[in-house]
């Protein structure tokens, strides 16, 4: 058999249940770790840099793990061992992160949460590129986007709804409401029990049944060439080096210093991989990186800019929504409060409408292709962000959501869709994971870089961060086409 079989309705929708969890623990995550470090006693300035350490994670942990995903194979199968691994020990995370006594031993929790639930999602994508065929595809990550989306309404929505049945909403200096400690409690158990459902309910190919499978014609791998490795690494470290030297020189914010450490990273990585063995772990995934195809180059971009735009309306929504919807910056009063509640509602509504948008992208994708789907879904997604700007009355801002929802459910699909049909299949954990790093260094970008724009541009208003973000948002559609549709290219050599 050259042609995976077709997957039923049921069989897509077990394995991709597990996503349920870790979406929950990420929305989690990301509609209340501000809140949780506002209330340690960090100022708005601080925050993006104590999130700093989320995209760092994933930085690191996705490409380790797909790597060695590639090259598992165990009683539970490939990606199955991952899985419960990560879903353990993001558990443990949402458990404890609540009950932080400082704000750094909440900053750290949130990096052990972020590594957690990472290793426990690289191998969730890889998963549908291993056991669905090509056609099916697009479907398998709607289908991920839709219990992405349901998790996240039911997480989000869960300080909230606990409010409303009489469970405190705040707290004294320095504590966590018992409203976000129950949800953080409920989250674990959730995670934990649907991950568990995927790696009971699925099996999965062995190695040389996907090599079997794999008929598209690519060209063999290049050997890194160490000469231009080392003349890059050399290039890329001297670029961070004067980066930090200007910030340093002319006293800029501190926080720009990331973006000459990713410059230094990278050319030390480069530097460093000319020194091993060119059979090690660390010079696949650098050579791999260094030389990943041409279609995943141009995704890269978009993705960049994607994921800029998502990172700043997470960290600045709640500062955005109490300051200028609800009028207040007091932490502690009962109207802040009752705005970072909103802002979960607001959360739960744009998860909402990304799981409707999930059902509705794969009919999309059959009218109008892979690529003009995606421009138009994000498109709605910088309409969303601007509209901010304009309404004031905060229930209107569920309007918004609608806009935000199709471009999360977008991004959570049709990129990867794309990517899957382009790279193959015995290292598709890898390039996966390689995929995670721009996701993670636009969020790095964001996190060093937005501040600084904020204070030195816009008075440091956060809603400006929105109007940042819808801006890329627009910039990332346009890039899309660039990105061919390997479906569509298929069908034209076919006619």
């Amino acid at each position: 058999m050259t042609t995976k079989p077709q997957l039923s309705f049921w069989q897509i929708w077990n394995m991709c249940f597990g996503f349920l969890g870790i979406q929950f623990g990420f929305a989690l995550q990301n509609a209340n770790v501000s809140r949780i470090f506002q209330t340690l006693g960090a100022s708005v300035d601080e925050i993006p840099a104590l999130w700093i350490a989320a995209p760092l994670t994933g930085l690191i942990v996705q490409p380790i793990v797909g790597y060695l995903s590639d090259r598992t194979w165990t009683g539970l199968g490939r990606r199955r061992p991952y899985f419960l691994i990560g879903a353990v020990l993001a558990t443990l995370a949402l458990c404890a992160m609540p009950n932080s006594p400082t704000l750094w031993i909440a900053a750290g929790l949130l990096w052990v949460l972020d590594a957690s639930i990472n290793i426990s999602m690289e191998p969730f994508r890889a998963f549908v590129g291993d056991q669905l065929p090509t056609s099916q595809r697009a479907s398998g990550f709607a289908m991920q986007s839709f219990f992405i989306g349901v998790g996240s309404v039911i997480a989000s929505l869960l300080p909230w709804f606990l409010a409303q049945v009489g469970v405190g909403n705040t707290a004294g200096p320095g504590e966590v409401p018992d409203t976000v400690r129950y949800a953080f409690y409920f989250g674990g158990a959730v995670l934990m029990l649907s991950v568990g459902w995927t790696i009971v309910r699925t099996r999965e190919y062995p190695p040389e049944v996907l090599r079997a499978h794999d008929t598209l014609q690519r060209a063999p791998q290049r050997t890194l060439d160490h000469v231009r490795a080392r003349r890059n690494g050399a290039v890329w470290l001297l670029l961070g080096a004067a980066g930090a030297y200007v910030v340093m020189h002319y006293n800029l914010d501190r926080q720009l210093y990331v973006l000459a450490g990713l410059a230094a990273g990278y050319g030390l990585a480069l530097l460093v991989v000319t020194l091993l063995r060119r059979d090690s772990a660390f010079a696949h995934i650098i050579g791999d990186m260094h030389d990943m195809p041409a279609e995943m180059r141009r995704l890269a971009v978009v993705q960049f800019f994607s994921w800029f735009a998502l990172f700043g309306m997470w960290i600045y929504t709640t500062g955005a929504v109490t300051g200028v919807h609800y009028g207040t910056n007091d932490t502690g009063s009962a109207l802040y409060n009752e705005g970072a509640n909103w802002v979960g509602v607001l959360f739960a509504a744009y998860n909402g409408f990304a799981a409707l948008a999930a059902i509705v992208i794969p009919w999309m994708v059959r009218r109008i292709g892979l690529r003009m789907s995606h421009l138009i879904n994000v498109w709605l997604g910088g309409l969303g962000l601007i509209s901010f700007l304009f309404i004031r009355d905060p229930h209107w801002l569920l309007l918004s959501m609608v806009g935000v929802g199709f471009a999360w459910a977008s991004i959570l699909s049709l990129p990867y869709a794309l990517l899957a049909d382009s790279v193959p299949a015995e290292k598709m954990g890898v390039f996966m994971g390689i995929f995670n790093f721009f996701i993670v260094i636009p969020q790095l970008v964001a996190a060093s870089l937005l501040g600084f724009l904020l204070k030195t541009f816009f008075g440091g208003q956060p809603i400006q961060a929105l109007t940042i973000g819808a801006v890329s948002l627009f910039v990332a559609g346009l890039c899309v086409l660039r990105v061919q549709d390997p479906r569509a290219a298929t069908l034209a050599t076919s006619h």
